[in-house]
């Protein structure tokens, strides 16, 4: 609901791509924006506001933040302008065929995101110098439907991680971002 016509490429997860005709946007809408999810959609929160976000670990501080503390300017508000892109973008043209979903050129947009600085937030955590990785946790449900399963985890190095241009985004082209591209952060 709400999105253009994508291309399904998968039921379970989602998977939709762009049709190349409608990637001509300087700023891509949300409605025409690829779909790539590793898990089942997860419920929207109740208040999006109230949703917390939990830094823990490698910090000697662990910081428990709602989304509508960190849009109330606690931290400094950054929007940058992104290129977003699926690492299977072009599969389908690959020769011996690779496995996975065979996108074509659709797995890509731009967005205008809003949000606080990675950095920020860690900082206020006080990262121990020891501190090697992030580690991120969605709420996706697993597609077994074993709430004790992680349907994905992604992390990075903590240089990229202080990089000034590292987000935790809250908004979308200045929107509450939609649940298909990972409400109420991302």
């Amino acid at each position: 609901e709400g999105k253009a016509p994508l291309v399904l490429l998968g039921e379970r997860p989602t998977v939709a791509e762009t049709p190349e005709f409608m990637l001509d946007d300087e700023v891509t809408p949300a409605a025409k924006m690829f779909v790539r999810n590793n898990g089942g959609v997860p419920d929207a929160p109740a208040d999006p506001r109230g949703w917390k976000l939990r830094i823990e670990g490698e910090v000697e501080r662990p910081l428990e933040i709602a989304v509508g503390e960190l849009e109330g300017g606690r931290f400094p508000l950054v929007t940058r302008r992104l290129q977003l892109e699926c690492g299977g973008n072009g599969r389908s043209f690959f020769a011996p065929e690779a496995r996975g979903n065979q996108w074509g050129n659709g797995g890509v947009s731009c967005g205008e995101w809003t949000g606080v600085r990675l950095a920020d937030l860690l900082r206020a955590a006080a990262l121990r110098e020891g501190a090697k990785l992030t580690g991120h946790f969605g709420a996706d449900p697993h597609l077994s439907g074993d709430p004790s399963r992680q349907a994905l985890s992604r992390g990075m190095r903590i240089e990229k991680a202080m990089d000034e241009n590292t987000l935790v985004a809250f908004r979308l082209n200045g929107e509450p971002i939609p649940l298909l591209h990972g409400a109420p952060l991302r």
